[in-house]
């Protein structure tokens, strides 16, 4: 009989944090000693090209590949993501089970000389290897440099440090899984810089049919968090949205009522739609699907002409 849960997560501190926190609330519910699981490191083809955008690489699911592969083959029994970085579609026999309560989804600017977006002088660089991220940073200041930044959080304020950029946008929830929040110098309000979709939420992937996994994993999961990602994930789905497309949005459920709003824009950030829905957060998904058609009508087709 096995006796230890076997974690499969990527290498990064930021990767590691969420996996051990993963494992301590399964601890805690379980009443489960430390021993009775193992954290095992895998090296994703998203870790490894460094050297070009991932929309020119392949997208999001070259942090998800090799991970998925090793749960199909039984080499782990859970593998642990950063929700923001899944592909919407999951290779046959493996499903999203349970996601841990979301973090504060807010992107943050890191500056070195100054404190915010605003402050930076004209031409200044700022480095981001997102391309939501790079639009709505031309939207709001398109005479700045925008440079492609890859890297681990250490290594892209590493690369701050080393004069590369003058700034950088960061995910707050990493930040503050890393123990690192001191280093934002300004906060990203959601209406204005929207997260990407997931953003902020961890997300813990199975095989389909394994009854132990899903026990052990429903102890652990966070119901409004689920609701909001079934909806946010619904509308990029229906968006085709991968790393080669600009999309943000965010789901917030209170008292089960859910609320939603969508955006799309255009690479230089000269052009962008928008959509708010609301509804009972058990349509979650069908709200997320509805806002993308809504969306979608809006902008007309040649709006994504040339995206990719």
């Amino acid at each position: 009989m096995q006796t230890t849960l076997k974690i499969g997560t990527r290498g990064s501190p930021l990767a590691l944090a969420q996996a051990h926190e993963t494992q301590a609330r399964l601890m805690a519910a379980h009443k489960m000693p430390a021993d009775a699981f193992e954290v095992v490191v895998i090296s994703t083809s998203g870790d490894r090209i460094q050297d070009r955008p991932l929309s020119e690489a392949g997208g999001k699911g070259l942090f998800t590949k090799e991970i998925e592969e090793a749960l199909l083959a039984g080499a782990i029994d859970i593998a642990v993501h950063s929700s923001k970085d899944m592909p919407t579609q999951l290779p046959d026999g493996l499903e999203l089970s349970a996601f841990l309560p979301r973090e504060d989804a807010r992107d943050a600017f890191v500056g070195k000389a100054v404190k915010t977006i605003a402050e930076l002088p004209r031409g200044a660089k700022v480095g981001s290897s997102s391309l939501r991220r790079q639009a709505l940073i031309r939207r709001m200041r398109p005479d700045l440099d925008v440079v492609m930044f890859r890297g681990n959080v250490q290594t892209r304020l590493r690369k701050l440090d080393e004069g590369v950029a003058a700034g950088t946008i960061l995910a707050y929830a990493g930040l503050k899984r890393l123990g690192l929040e001191h280093v934002a110098t300004d906060l990203m309000p959601l209406e204005i810089f929207p997260p990407a979709p997931g953003q902020g939420a961890i997300g813990i992937e199975t095989r389909i049919g394994d009854r132990a996994a899903e026990r052990m994993l429903v102890a652990i999961h966070d119901v409004p968090t689920g609701q909001a990602l079934a909806c946010e994930r619904a509308f990029l789905a229906a968006l085709d949205g991968s790393c080669r497309t600009p999309i943000a949005g965010y789901a917030a459920i209170d008292a089960g009522k859910l609320t939603f709003a969508g955006l799309i824009i255009s690479p230089d950030g000269t052009q962008s739609h928008t959509v708010e829905l609301q509804g009972a957060a058990q349509d979650a998904a069908r709200i997320g699907d509805e806002a993308a058609r809504t969306v979608r009508a809006k902008a007309g087709e040649k709006f994504f002409d040339g995206w990719v």
